[in-house]
């Protein structure tokens, strides 16, 4: 069926993002010099590189997710669920985005909107049943109560012992209209940031009173998406941060949503965004969440593209971000939506795209029948996207670092409990082919031939073939390639894999490392080494035979994933530990002092002002500041009180004549419009004159 216009305020979407690109050209159109990152192609074959001692996440069982709504007649069919269930679906989310906020659960209405038939909660129950899949159910805030909430829980998991465990409070709760856009339904006397964490409070204790054992969670905004950044109206700061400093101490996750737009080239290429955008959060979650913050998980319930949702830009981004999402520990990746209907129709990489939201066609055509979708159910390209991360990754797998030298091809991996390696290949080129050669550490593949699974741009289904060798490949333009390598040895009986590390009396300089020791089960390690992730190659930080080791000469400000493995007396070595990411700080003393602050942020811009204070024993006469950005998409724009250069990531003030001088104990200040396109790492180390100054 066609859906309704009002199923799911996506142009909404788009007009905001249009804005906020707008005002980011104005605020850095005096740019004095900006270098873009320099890409370079390879002269050879592609460079790709397995690191099985570079351990990740590992693959939770709710991993690959969906969405399902309450306009989709369709939704509890057996076909669905048993596609559903083929692509190894594990986790489906209901009633279906924006319509949470209007959606009553005991009547099954949602005023205002559309309500299919065959779509009530029992029917959804019996589907995720049927599907093997976990449900995750958004509670209705935007026009419901907690005590409505509570009462579904006691239906679902007291009446009917479905046994739900994970509940969101209401859905995109920021677009209410407190920002000035507002899509999301919201009859609330205040629709503020901390007004909803203050329900979210009350409807975590009113439904956890019901059912103990539920997981509840509060809605969050991308970093670097809007309006990520943004303070409104009396908040103590952006919306995070309010939800988080009043809500944290009473949920169990945080869930967040992702539409990276632009077009298609555009979309595949930030899902660079994802690690820092994970690190953001993660940083927020310790900083505002209060005690124990590390036990809040991460749920992304909500993505897609807006050019080639269901032709192959689709399938390769849902593979390239989920990968990337659990592999930064996010519990669940979900696409929007199972059925959608037909959208505006084009061609994409030579193919027919609907401008469906959709995995599965809808069967419906254009208002005036010129266009119509296949038939019902059949697979639109994210869908196989989805059974080709079902075919590379299974619960349980550990997440390996991997990585390439092209920017068009992205490496994923993951190690088996069996011994074996998948690896996946994402060529987002759309017209040329990549050869590649792979390189392994700490995992020496079997001579035989990989079982490979692959999908072309345009196929109807995966390819599956043992061909080839484990170290070449040549991969077809936009395609997925999965490898799947058998060890050259088994090998039994060597030391368990370490436990979560932590790090403590963290400096500038130095951190020390631990971990609970291993039990002797087997025979004590001999020893454990302890390596840091450098990109996809492991640099040997140390080793040691106890349960803990200091490690020096690290930089300052500088962001470290390190992992601890164990090695016995025969020399066998232990599976990796999993990661620990930790960031030096700048000295505790230095002959200088810097405050970096940023205000007045309108959610991809801000003002940005430097304090810099002389604390060393002589005047100053004539200065340099140097930093480096942390990602390539942060830029200086237009500055005062220096002389502003910006090349790459590095970016140079130089004092001016009337500040050239700061006397001992004196200070100068100097300001700037930032400007970012992705998640805003702020930086922590300022030189003067090349000197490490202490960030206040």
């Amino acid at each position: 069926m066609t859906i309704p216009t009002t199923a799911h305020p996506r142009p909404r979407r788009a007009a905001r993002a249009t804005a906020l690109a707008a005002s980011l050209l104005l605020a850095t159109a005096t740019l004095t010099a900006v270098s873009p990152p320099r890409v370079q192609a390879a002269d050879g074959p592609v460079a790709v590189t397995v690191n099985a001692r570079a351990g990740l996440a590992t693959m939770p069982d709710t991993a690959l997710g969906v969405n399902h709504a309450i306009w989709d007649q369709n939704l509890g069919t057996d076909e669905t669920s048993d596609l559903l269930r083929a692509a190894g679906v594990r986790m489906v989310r209901y009633p279906g985005g924006s319509y949470a906020d209007i959606y009553h659960w005991k009547d099954h209405t949602a005023p205002g909107g559309y309500v299919a038939p065959n779509t009530d909660f029992d029917t959804f129950m019996a589907a995720a049943r049927r599907v093997g899949a976990q449900p995750m159910i958004i509670a209705n805030y935007g026009t419901g109560t907690p005590a409505e909430a509570a009462d579904w829980v006691r239906y679902a998991n007291v009446t009917k012992g479905y046994g739900a465990k994970y509940w969101t409070i209401g859905n995109e709760n920021y677009g209410n209209g407190h920002y000035g856009s507002g899509w999301e339904a919201d009859e609330h006397p205040d629709k503020s940031a901390t007004y909803y964490a203050n329900l979210v409070v009350d409807y975590a204790d009113a439904m956890k009173a019901v059912d103990p054992t539920i997981k509840v969670g509060a809605v969050l905004t991308m970093p670097g998406n809007w309006p990520d950044g943004i303070t409104a109206g009396t908040d103590p700061g952006p919306w995070n941060q309010a939800v988080l400093s009043v809500a944290g101490p009473k949920i169990d996750f945080v869930d967040v949503h992702w539409y990276p737009g632009g077009s298609a080239a555009q979309s595949l290429e930030r899902t660079a965004h994802i690690d820092d955008a994970i690190h953001l959060l993660r940083e927020q979650l310790t900083r505002y969440a209060g005690p124990n913050a590390s036990r809040i998980g991460i749920s992304f319930t909500e993505m897609n593209v807006e050019v080639g949702r269901n032709t192959q830009p689709g399938a390769l981004f849902l593979a390239d971000a989920y990968s990337d999402l659990l592999e930064n520990g996010v519990f669940t990746a979900h696409w929007w939506n199972v059925h959608n209907g037909i959208g505006t129709v084009s061609e994409v990489a030579g193919h027919t795209d609907y401008g469906d939201y959709g995995l599965l066609s809808s069967g419906g055509c254009t208002a005036d029948g010129s266009v119509c979708q296949p038939p019902l159910n059949t697979p639109f390209a994210p869908y196989h996207g989805m059974s080709m991360m079902n075919l590379f990754a299974k619960a349980g797998d550990q997440f390996i670092r991997a990585g390439t030298d092209e920017p068009l091809v992205t490496a994923h991996a993951v190690r088996r409990r069996d011994g074996e390696v998948a690896v996946l290949l994402v060529n987002k080129d759309p017209e040329n082919a990549y050869p590649v050669s792979i390189d392994y550490a700490g995992f020496t593949p079997s001579d035989a031939a990989p079982t490979v699974h692959t999908l072309a741009n345009g196929a109807t289904a995966i390819d599956t073939a043992r061909s080839g060798s484990a170290t070449s490949r040549t991969l077809p333009p936009y395609s997925l390639t999965t490898l799947v390598l058998r060890p050259a040895e088994v090998v039994g009986g060597g030391p368990a894999a370490p436990r979560q590390p932590t790090a403590g009396a963290v400096t500038d300089r130095s951190a020390t490392i631990s971990w609970p020791a291993l039990p002797p089960m087997a025979g004590p390690p001999v020893k454990y080494e302890v390596y840091r992730q450098n990109g996809a190659v492991s640099e040997q930080l140390g080793e040691t035979t106890g349960s803990s080791l200091t490690v020096g000469n690290l930089t300052p400000g500088t962001r470290y994933t390190v992992n601890v493995l164990a090695r016995d007396g025969a020399g066998r070595v232990s599976r990796s530990s999993p990661p620990l990411t930790f960031t030096t700080g700048s000295p505790a003393t230095s002959t200088c002092a810097v405050r970096f602050t940023k205000n007045s942020d309108w959610g991809n811009g801000y003002i940005g002002g430097v304090d810099i204070v002389n604390t060393g024993p002589h005047p100053v006469d004539g200065w340099t500041l140097t930093w480096t950005w942390p990602t390539t998409w942060q830029q200086v724009g237009s500055g005062w009180s220096a002389t502003w250069e910006q090349v790459g990531a590095d970016v140079k003030a130089t004092a001016t004549a009337d500040n050239r001088r700061i006397a001992v104990g004196g200070s100068t200040g100097v300001g700037f419009v930032g400007g970012y396109s992705g998640p805003n790492v702020l930086p922590t180390v300022f030189r003067l004159n090349g000197t490490v100054c202490t960030t206040r």
